[in-house]
């Protein structure tokens, strides 16, 4: 399930999963705050805090991640992964930064509130 996170700045969606992500999610939670985020600021800062299995993602979620991915390519400006998966933190933070454009960065549950400092900084 995604569900979006309240209490953040107007210039971040903040998005937190928990148990299966299935392509509905995407569709009522994900995709409607992503574009009225670049209709409002013509860019993207995302907070997602992973808080289940990436394998509890379905076939149809990882779709829709895929299309929401391309559909704003140019507007990702800060992305930060939180998760106390580590591999999954390391992707973000070593790889996924060199496949999209702006930054990427992964951080422990933990550092939650660091996160969100990171994202909403200019």
């Amino acid at each position: 399930m995604l569900q979006f996170i309240n209490d953040l700045p107007d210039n971040v969606v903040g998005i937190h999963a928990i148990g299966e992500v299935t392509k509905d999610d995407f569709e009522r939670v994900l995709i409607p705050k992503l574009d009225d985020l670049v209709k409002r600021q013509g860019e993207i800062n995302y907070i997602l805090v992973l808080e289940t299995d990436v394998a509890n993602f379905t076939v149809g979620a990882w779709w829709d991640d895929i299309k929401v991915g391309l559909k704003h390519f140019t507007k990702w400006k800060k992305i930060a992964i939180v998760t106390d998966q580590k591999a999954v933190e390391w992707f973000t933070s070593n790889v996924f930064r060199f496949m999209a454009p702006g930054q990427s960065k992964g951080f422990p549950l933990g550092q939650l509130d660091e996160a969100v400092k990171w994202v909403t900084e200019e």
